[in-house]
This record gives C-alpha cells, sequence and structure tokens, in this order.
C-alpha cells in the first residue's frame, strides 16, 4: 500500500530517480571505488593472491592491533584454518582523510598495499600507478 502526502494529494515519489549516481549512498559508492581498484589488480594478481575476500566496513573495531598507532584504513587478515585472507578498508576513516578524486587514489593505494603484503612484493610492483595522484 502506497503512502500519500499530509494534505492526502496523491502517493509520494521518490526525489531522484533511481539510475542517477546521486541515488546511491556513500557506502555504495566506497564500496564501487573498493571493487574498482580490486579489479584493476585482479588480473595480474589473482593467481598469486590465492583465495582473498575484500570488503569494507564503516569503522574499525574498539580493540587496535598492539602495532598500530592512531586509527587504521584498512586491515589484512590472514588465512586461518581453511578461511581465505581478508583485506578490509573501513569507509568513515578514508573519508576523514580524502575527497573527491583523492578518495579514489586512497582506496586505490590501500589495496595495493594489503596486495602487496599477501604476494610479498613492494606495493610499487603490484600497481604502477601507486602514490601517484588520479
Amino acid at each position: 500500500m502506497g503512502r500519500r502526502d499530509r494534505h492526502d494529494r496523491g502517493l509520494r515519489s521518490p526525489l531522484l530517480p533511481y539510475d542517477v549516481p546521486a541515488w546511491t549512498s556513500r557506502a555504495e559508492q566506497f564500496d564501487d571505488l573498493v571493487r574498482d581498484a580490486v579489479e584493476r589488480l585482479e588480473g595480474r594478481w589473482a593467481g598469486e593472491w590465492g583465495r582473498v575476500e575484500f570488503g569494507t566496513e564503516d569503522i574499525p573495531p574498539s580493540d587496535p592491533t598492539p602495532w598500530e598507532t592512531g586509527v587504521p584504513l584498512g586491515r589484512l587478515f590472514p588465512a586461518d584454518l581453511g578461511q581465505p585472507a581478508r583485506v578490509v578498508l573501513y569507509r568513515r576513516p578514508v573519508e576523514l582523510r580524502a575527497d573527491g578524486p583523492e578518495r579514489a587514489a586512497l582506496v586505490r593505494d590501500l589495496v595495493a598495499e594489503h596486495v602487496a603484503h599477501l604476494v610479498n612484493r613492494d606495493p610499487e610492483d603490484v600497481d604502477p600507478d601507486y602514490g601517484l595522484p588520479t
């Protein structure tokens, strides 16, 4: 059953069409940035990195690891007991540090750093654009 406005003038409609970019939430936009960064590297490195899950979370857990200082932007969880390795990027800390094209470059660099750790290479070897602005 549709809802009517407070003056009983008819059904409410969305403010934006479903197919415009503004319809997606910030979390969905961040997921798209991570997906794009992973797809850039997947063709070349998927055979070497093995089973890996890439994901996003809004904020890091409140229990930092002993070697972390400050708020982490992402974490690599090694494979354990048959579970695949996991790379998790944290949306809110990344959003607070970069905006627009800089955010895309930061996400690209974070994914490259974690993949480099998985395949025992330098981030510059994994992604030639590492450290470059978008």
